[in-house]
């Protein structure tokens, strides 16, 4: 009998414990607190395997032009990847948008104006996902849950606005920085060499890209990796 009141005790405890710290996240600040309470805030730079899995995710502001000869070699190679798309690029070519969530790609959020998350007032920087989660959303019919910061900028503010819009904040494991380096054999090294299961490989659409591409992808499935969208990579 002393057990099993130690037990009930234990228990009451508990519960209140839980209580305690849901009324705390209330008093802090509300519905973002409460979910920032109960789901991981933490960016992920990798998927949660151990396979020989890799995901490329190409970020879109500039580029339109290498778009869909982009989709011509993911449709060749029967791979799917993740796009994250800036919402002024997605306001002029909705079109482009339509056509890379109607063949099957991960689309992700990548801010409005290509802004510094850990720069703006929390009104500001829910702001830059807000507008361009309700045109994605209107351009795919989706409900878009991935966020990359422009620029890989943020701090913990910009995980918790994402975290209380729905979002898991999405960052890399490998860089090719094509956006500085327009040599298609320094992109390609650079990815090669660093190839890890659940990689995250981060790139955007130009011509030097658009050149090393094909030699990425037959490398790595020699190596034994498959593709995979962020999406499934962290499920």
């Amino acid at each position: 009998m002393f057990k099993n009141k130690l037990k009930e005790f234990a228990s009451i405890n508990l519960v209140l414990i839980l209580v305690i710290g849901i009324l705390a996240a209330f008093s802090l600040g509300g519905n973002d607190a409460i979910a920032a309470f109960i789901n991981d805030q933490s960016p992920i730079y990798k998927g949660k395997t151990d396979k020989k899995v890799i995901t490329l995710m190409c970020n879109v502001y500039w580029g339109t032009e290498y778009i869909k000869p982009y989709l011509a070699i993911f449709d060749q190679e029967n791979i799917k990847i993740t796009f994250f798309i800036g919402g002024t690029w997605a306001k002029a070519n909705p079109d482009l948008v339509k056509l890379i969530s109607d063949k099957g790609h991960d689309i992700g959020n990548h801010g409005y104006n290509h802004k510094l998350q850990s720069q703006l007032n929390s009104e500001d920087g829910r702001k830059e996902i807000v507008y361009t989660d309700n045109i994605l959303k209107e351009i795919t019919g989706r409900q878009i849950t991935l966020f990359a910061p422009p620029s890989g900028d943020f701090n913990k503010q910009t995980l918790d606005i994402a975290s209380a819009l729905g979002y898991k904040t999405i960052m890399w494991s490998i860089d090719t920085i094509d956006w500085r380096d327009q040599d298609s054999n320094v992109i390609k090294n650079r990815v090669e060499k660093n190839l890890q299961n659940g990689a995250f490989i981060l790139m955007h659409p130009t011509a030097a890209t658009l050149v090393a591409l094909p030699d990425i992808i037959q490398y790595a499935k020699a190596q034994g990796y498959t593709f995979d969208t962020v999406e499934n990579q962290i499920k």
